[in-house]
Formats: structure tokens, C-alpha cells, sequence
């Protein structure tokens, strides 16, 4: 049976990585850069995200809550260069990538999928790791395989080295003749991001995050979801629609109000599968996972890769004081504290610690810094304990020769 879809929208995300010592200059450079704008989030208009993060991770994630309409207008006053300075103390900085026209694209020769990117979003964290996320949506079909084939393609343009099956996709636009003229402006955007790979970041493959809501027919009160649930393995994986996915794991998630809704998570990306019976399905979720878990996703893998690099980073015992610094501060201010209190954020948030091992990989940095930290209290109290002994026989040697010369006389 082939699935007909109601709505549909996937975001494709880059992580790269900027060295610490350059991220002022690299929010400088976004400043400076005519089709980037500051995103600043307002309560009153993104109420529903204000109120799903808890006050700490708000804090980190969305400093701008707290920019008053005064305090916006005299940063924008501000020369670029103090504007940079000033934002590169905060936690996380994002910007909107505003192209010059909305971008379409075609895949395949003789019959082809269309799809438009209509934004570009740049979240930075002053740490250097930063997230390229480009949302894209499929045009003129309603076929599901189409959904499937494109998510399956798309994710690869970035590769250096690509191979037939994925150099059908065409840019046809003003703006873009082709997809290498795409890739060449991913390039400009995220920098050489060399790297990534040390703190093993894929720097190729994009991560994959799709919402599909099909038609109210396959799925409902008398047609379960058991009937095409080999539509929602691929769609979880990442895979074709002649993909044969029966022999894989459902990695679906269950949560108690979704009657009608699949997420699956994998590490490499969330899906969300949806039928358009329950109408909160096409109307509310859609923008809740574009925003509450969207972000959501982005803070734990800014997780792993920032526990990555400070491993990479403990392996440098010149600094290793900053380091221990680092790590401190990483887990007082975000690995301990809680997220949200949204029943359905708080499963997806421990699914995705699962998912991604970030327990195992907190518990592998906590030792080497354990380690570490014993290592140099060890290396102190020597050096202590020398410094006390050299004293000790300079007291005895100026007391014995205090001695001899008070005997001479």
C-alpha cells in the first residue's frame, strides 16, 4: 500500500566546529554577513518555548529571553566588533540565514521530487560547537516514498566523494544552478570545520530531523498501525522506499498522549510519523517538535560532542587546569539540570541520553578527570613535600653554621 501524506517538513542538520579562540570573529563574521540577522526569542511571542524549558537550560539555550526592547536597541547600536564581543559571552548565540530566494530543488531525471529549502538556522555555542540546520520541505507530491527517497538523498550532498545514486539532485534556481554551488555556500557558512573529525563529528552526513503527518486512511480506529509499520522503520532509519526494512528494530517511542503519532529515534536523527486522524497532528505537533524538541535535540548533541572534545582536550596536560575548569562547569550548568517538565519532552530527552550514550561517555570523561584531578593533587603535595624538605635542610645547614661560627668566638 502506498502511503499519500498530509504534511511534511525535514530539517537537515551540519554540527561543525569553530576554534574557541576564533568564535568571536566567527560571530562577527555572521554579523557582518548581509543575509544573516540575529534570532532573538520574545516570551510573549515563543510563550510555548519559554514555558517548556526549565529556567537554567532557558538561560543557556535562549539568553535573548532576557534582552529588553531597550537593551536589543543599544546592542544594534554597538559597532559589530562589541556587538561580537558581547555575544560571545553568552552561552549560545543563533542566527537566521535569510536566502535571496526560497530554493528549489529537483532529484532524479525523468520524474523528479521537488522541494523548496525555506530556512536556514545557525545555533552557536561559545564552546565552538555550532549547528547548521536547514529546513527543507518536499512540493508537488503526496506520495510518502517520495518522503523516504529524498530524506535518504539529501543528508549525502555534503560528501566529498559521491556516488551515482546521490548526484541526481539538482538546484534549479537564480540563486543556485546546481548542488555544488549549494555545498560551496555550506562551505562558506560553517568554515573548513577541520575539526570535526577529532571530536568525532561527521562532517559529511547530515543529521536527519522529519516530520510526516500521512492521510487519516491508513491509519485510524480500524486500521492499525501494525499494517504499515514497515513505513515507519524507514522512515526511523533513514532509508529508500524500495528499501526491504523488515529485519530492522523498530525504534519507535511510546508516549501515552499520542494515539495516533510514532517518534523514532536513532543516532542518526528523529522522525516523527503521523496520522492525519487526530488533528492535533497536522496542526499543534508540528510546530511543537519544529521548536520544544527540535531544540531539545540540538542540547544533547551539543552534549556529545562537547563531552568528545573535552576528552580529546584531557589529553593536553599543559592546560589541564582550564580543562578541569571546563568540566566543571559543563556539568553544574548542564548536565545536571533538568530540561523540562513536559511529560512527552522529559521521555524524548531520556531516549536520546540512551541513544546517543551520553551516560557512558559523561562516565568516561568523569574518570579520565578523576584520574586527572588525582594525578595533580599527587604532583602538588609532592612538590609541596619538596619544597618543604629543601626548606627544612636550609634551616638545619644555616643552624649548623650558626653554630660553628658561634664556637669559633
Amino acid at each position: 500500500m502506498e502511503l499519500k501524506i498530509n504534511y511534511q517538513y525535514t530539517y537537515f542538520i551540519h554540527p561543525f566546529i569553530v576554534k574557541e579562540q576564533r568564535y568571536q570573529k566567527y560571530l562577527l563574521k555572521m554579523l557582518k554577513d548581509k543575509n544573516s540577522r540575529l534570532k532573538i526569542f520574545k516570551k510573549e511571542r515563543d510563550l510555548n518555548l519559554y514555558k517548556y524549558f526549565l529556567p537554567e537550560i532557558r538561560e543557556f539555550l535562549f539568553s535573548s529571553f532576557d534582552f529588553t526592547s531597550n537593551k536589543l536597541k543599544s546592542l544594534e547600536t554597538l559597532p559589530v566588533d562589541t556587538q561580537s564581543a558581547i555575544l560571545a559571552k553568552y552561552p549560545c548565540t543563533m542566527f537566521e540565514y535569510n536566502l535571496e530566494n526560497d530554493i528549489q530543488g529537483k532529484t532524479g531525471e525523468e520524474k523528479g521530487i521537488f522541494f523548496n529549502i525555506n530556512k536556514i538556522e545557525i545555533i552557536c555555542f561559545n564552546t565552538g560547537i555550532c549547528f547548521l540546520c536547514i529546513k527543507t520541505n518536499v512540493e508537488n507530491t503526496n506520495r510518502f516514498d517520495d518522503v523516504l527517497n529524498f530524506n535518504y538523498k539529501f543528508r549525502d550532498i555534503n560528501q566529498e566523494f559521491k556516488t551515482k545514486q546521490y548526484d541526481k539532485i539538482k538546484i534549479q534556481t537564480s540563486a543556485y544552478d546546481d548542488m555544488k554551488s549549494f555545498t560551496d555556500l555550506i562551505k562558506d557558512i560553517t568554515g573548513a570545520n577541520m575539526d570535526a573529525a577529532r571530536y568525532d563529528v561527521d562532517g559529511e552526513r547530515f543529521l536527519t530531523y522529519s516530520y510526516a503527518c500521512i492521510e487519516q486512511d491508513y491509519w485510524n480506529e480500524f486500521r492499525k498501525f501494525e499494517n504499515i509499520e514497515h513505513n515507519f522503520i524507514k522512515f526511523a532509519n533513514i532509508l529508500p522506499a524500495d528499501n526491504i526494512a523488515n529485519f530492522i528494530k523498530d525504534e519507535s517511542v511510546s508516549i501515552s498522549e499520542w494515539k495516533y503519532a510514532k517518534i523514532g529515534l536513532t543516532k542518526q536523527g528523529i522522525t516523527l510519523f503521523a496520522s492525519a486522524t487526530e488533528m492535533n497532528n497536522f496542526s499543534i505537533f508540528p510546530e511543537e517538535f519544529e521548536n520544544q524538541y527540535f531544540y531539545t535535540y540540538i542540547l544533547n548533541l551539543y552534549k556529545k560532542i562537547y563531552l568528545n572534545k573535552l576528552n580529546v582536550e584531557f589529553s593536553n596536560t599543559k592546560n589541564i587546569r582550564a580543562i578541569r575548569k571546563k568540566f566543571i562547569e559543563f556539568t553544574k550548568k548542564v548536565w545536571i539540570q533538568e530540561i523540562t517538565g513536559d511529560e512527552a519532552g522529559t521521555i524524548i530527552n531520556h531516549r536520546l541520553n540512551d541513544v546517543l550514550e551520553l551516560e557512558t561517555l559523561y562516565l568516561y570523561t568523569k574518570n579520565k578527570y578523576d584520574v586527572l584531578y588525582k594525578d595533580l593533587n599527587i604532583e602538588k603535595n609532592t612538590k609541596i613535600t619538596i619544597v618543604l624538605a629543601l626548606t627544612l635542610l636550609a634551616t638545619v645547614i644555616m643552624n649548623i653554621v650558626n653554630f660553628w661560627q658561634m664556637s669559633k668566638k
